[in-house]
């Protein structure tokens, strides 16, 4: 059982350094999907993830086409600030897919536009100076939330 992080042109190596942690320490996948925004030996993306990369179950993706050409058919969740749903008003199931944008942009609009049914957001205030979390708060907001409805398989 598993759940599968799934970051879209990540460019800040620290938040991909602290998601990867939250995936090994939770027996999730973490899914990167190239262009990256620096290099998988970057020190500052392995000292935030500390000495957890060998225990991340880890998947590098050429692009947005490959990841779905190799994973379309499982359910995706798109988190974006352009979600018509809360994160928390559906049921996520075992090997869902929670996709992440880049920090500067999000998902591609006409990919979250293809998938509209599936785009969660989490709530913020309407504050428009605003524009959203951090990349890897929001990955652990929408994680823990699913492994919640899930009753935390396999972990203690």
């Amino acid at each position: 059982m598993a759940l599968h992080i799934v970051l879209v042109e990540p460019e800040i190596p620290p938040n991909t350094g602290n998601i990867a942690r939250t995936a090994a320490a939770t027996d999730s996948v973490l899914h990167l999907v190239k262009p990256l925004g620096f290099r998988l030996d970057e020190k500052s993306l392995r000292r935030a993830g500390l000495d957890y990369w060998p225990y991340v179950k880890l998947e590098i993706h050429e692009s947005l086409d490959d990841f779905m050409e190799q994973y379309g058919d499982r359910r995706l969740w798109l988190a974006t600030t352009k979600g018509g749903q809360f994160y928390t008003d559906v049921e996520y199931h075992d090997e869902d897919m929670i996709l992440f944008g880049r920090e500067t942009a999000g998902l591609p609009r006409d990919f979250i536009n293809a998938h509209s049914e599936a785009a969660v957001r989490i709530p913020m205030s309407a504050d428009t100076r605003l524009r959203s979390f951090n990349l890897s708060n929001s990955a652990n907001i929408i994680l823990f939330e699913a492994l919640r409805q899930l009753d935390f398989p396999g972990l203690e």
